[in-house]
């Protein structure tokens, strides 16, 4: 096993006016399940590329443990690549196609049947071994093709979206499997998805970003709690984050007639217009007389024990939209207007020019 060490690696592309990643530094641990995460185009397939060997690096070097692999053919980097669209051999069985790597390394057949059995009994796929692939769900073709990939016995997993072709019952299944497979194997992951509720759940820690930028690392609940910018706040949660405009006065943020509650931290240094985010939790239902938001409802999502109240407000003069997660016992209906506040602790306040974290 290894970790995987980016030092300032870029990808800048031929005929392209800026680099698809100008200069990644990213440390990945030894046995870590990093998630690279962000909107499409932000750079994180290119850079999971990088690291396998499948796109120059024009600039700075990537390490695999002491290893500086950035000028190595992919075949000498000892890493196992899985792709979202299975690459299965479809004349093969089962365990040919996940036996095949080893062929073509002159392994013994002993060796290999031995591999692929071991591999097959992880991923539950013992009894599927003589099947081809079109005789397999997407979901165990996914573990077939993640079978190949153990029996090398990689340093690194390197995977690409291998969910995104999945219906999505068969994806909340498969993402535990990986998780919990990974776990167990402990070897080093480096997994690309657009899918914020994958990276929350499947990463030990997750690298979000943007226009091939490292916005944040860290734990996906540091993430939740913490974003350090208004993309990450943004982009990481579902539903997302409330995020809305407010105009400060005398170290007070006001919405309208609102005044929004805000730490010591973020009452000290913002000034003129800031953003302040709230998560749906967050909100509290409050009477008409008490400092709120009004918010008129325009979808209630019912989900038996909680619900989802979808709305929007025009306290500020421009009309934003609000959602609110309510008690599934909360009688709300559309049409509503309903009134909510928060605490201090729980709003997150930023720069609305740069972005920037104003709150601790």
């Amino acid at each position: 096993m290894a970790g995987v060490s980016f030092q300032k690696a870029q990808r800048w592309y031929p005929g392209a006016d800026k680099p698809a990643v100008p200069g990644i530094d990213l440390e990945i641990n030894d046995g870590e399940f990093m998630v690279l995460v962000g909107p499409s185009g932000c750079g994180k397939s290119t850079t999971l590329r990088m690291l396998a060997g499948l796109e120059e690096v024009n600039d700075g070097h990537i390490f695999i443990g002491d290893r500086d692999v950035t000028k190595l053919p992919p075949k000498d980097r000892d890493i196992a690549m899985v792709f979202q669209n299975y690459a299965l051999y479809p004349h093969m069985t089962v365990a040919e196609n996940m036996a095949f790597a080893l062929k073509m390394a002159k392994v013994p057949v002993e060796e290999r049947r031995k591999a692929v059995e071991e591999a097959a009994r992880i991923l539950n796929l013992t009894e599927y071994l003589e099947r081809k692939p079109k005789a397999l769900s997407g979901g165990q073709r996914q573990r077939v093709a993640m079978g190949r990939a153990i029996v090398r016995k990689p340093q690194v997993f390197c995977m690409d979206e291998p969910l995104s072709n999945l219906d999505a019952k068969m994806r909340v299944q498969t993402r535990t499997d990986i998780a919990k497979l990974q776990a167990d194997l402990g070897v080093t992951t480096v997994y690309v998805t657009h899918d914020q509720v994958e990276a929350m759940t499947m990463g030990d820690r997750v690298a979000v970003m943007k226009d091939g930028i490292l916005q944040q690392v860290d734990s996906p609940l540091r993430l939740y709690d913490h974003p350090v910018n208004l993309f990450v706040a943004g982009f990481i949660g579902s539903p997302q984050m409330n995020l809305m405009e407010a105009s400060v006065t005398d170290g007070k943020a006001t919405i309208g007639d609102y005044v929004v509650p805000v730490d010591a931290a973020a009452a000290a240094t913002m000034k003129g217009n800031v953003t302040v985010g709230v998560r749906p939790e967050a909100w509290r239902l409050v009477g008409e007389g008490e400092n709120g938001l009004p918010v008129h409802v325009t979808v209630v999502e019912e989900l038996g024990a909680d619900g989802y109240v979808y709305g929007t407000t025009t306290a500020g003069g421009a009309e934003s939209n609000v959602i609110v997660r309510i008690s599934g016992r909360d009688s709300v209906k559309r049409g509503d207007t309903i009134r909510v506040t928060t605490d201090a602790k729980s709003v997150h306040v930023f720069d609305t020019d740069s972005g920037a974290r104003l709150s601790e």
